[in-house]
């Protein structure tokens, strides 16, 4: 009895059909989009120099894991619903005078989220709170862990609605669930009653549960006159700040400054030479140009 020959033995599907077509739909069902995306020009780059089997798979396996770590970046950041990307690679910190520059970095690396610490950046409005905020969400995102980022009026709104629909159980336990949560702007919009006690059901359930970055334009003496309560507030700050990174960031307005730079730019030396045309008269009698 003869053994079976060596098609047979093969698996279904691969000793039939163009070999391209058949590694594409089997690179598809593996999802490895970037080995598919770079076998061809990988294998043509070793054969050139040389390289052989092993270290061609290496450098594909290499490529996918990039790429895949960078998907997972880019999906963690839409979830976080950030309204806008930013990174502390873009922020004037000689501008802001009063702002540990030292201790940003050092939250930047994202071990107090580990170890379930808070931060609460304080100051007036247009100092680069929310640039921080937003800063320290995006070194998050790229170490891999899941950020959400909401206003404080815009999260009791949330809540409210949710209380209304008979799911508020289930947006509490998806808040409490992130890494991080970053509450930006509390104390620009008082909050009623219900929304405040809402507000610190959060603060309570992340309580050494998960990390929470607040930003506020108020001293916490006048967070009494958002949350409405003397009470409430007490046991707010008493859960937020057990374990507590303060940023104080108090200057001029850092928005009014770029605003005002802007309007002082120089002329752009054609538009100066427009603008001195423009002022310019000619003496119809001689010819000459006469300065306005």
């Amino acid at each position: 009895m003869t053994g079976k020959s060596t098609a047979d033995a093969m698996p279904t599907g691969t000793t039939s059909g163009t070999p391209q077509v058949l590694l594409g739909h089997h690179l598809k069902q593996l999802k490895l989009p970037t080995v598919l995306r770079e076998y061809d020009k990988v294998a043509r780059e070793c054969a050139r120099d040389g390289v052989d089997h092993p270290r061609y798979l290496l450098r594909l396996v290499e490529l996918e894991l990039i790429d895949r770590e960078r998907r997972v970046v880019e999906r963690r950041i839409r979830q976080a619903r950030f309204p806008a990307v930013k990174s502390l690679d873009t922020f004037d910190f000689p501008a802001i005078a009063s702002l540990n520059k030292m201790l940003v970095l050092e939250l930047a690396r994202c071990e107090f989220i580990l170890r379930r610490e808070n931060v609460i950046a304080l100051g007036n409005s247009g100092t680069g709170k929310t640039h921080v905020a937003l800063a320290l969400g995006l070194a998050a995102c790229q170490k891999g862990l899941p950020v959400a980022f909401t206003t404080a009026a815009a999260l009791v709104h949330q809540l409210m609605e949710a209380r209304d629909e008979r799911r508020l159980l289930k947006l509490q336990r998806d808040l409490q669930a992130v890494k991080l949560l970053i509450i930006d702007e509390l104390g620009y919009v008082p909050l009623s009653p219900t929304g405040a006690e809402l507000l610190f059901e959060v603060f309570s359930q992340r309580y050494e549960r998960g990390s929470t970055i607040v930003t506020s334009n108020l001293p916490f003496e006048d967070w009494t006159s958002v949350l409405g309560s003397e009470r409430l507030t007490g046991a707010l700050l008493d859960r937020l700040t057990h374990h507590v990174h303060i940023l104080t960031m108090n200057g001029d307005s850092y928005r009014l400054r770029q605003s005002v730079g802007r309007r002082r730019l120089p002329a752009s030396p054609a538009a100066a030479e427009q603008n001195h045309a423009d002022t310019e008269t000619v003496d119809p009698d001689t010819g000459e140009i006469i300065d306005a």
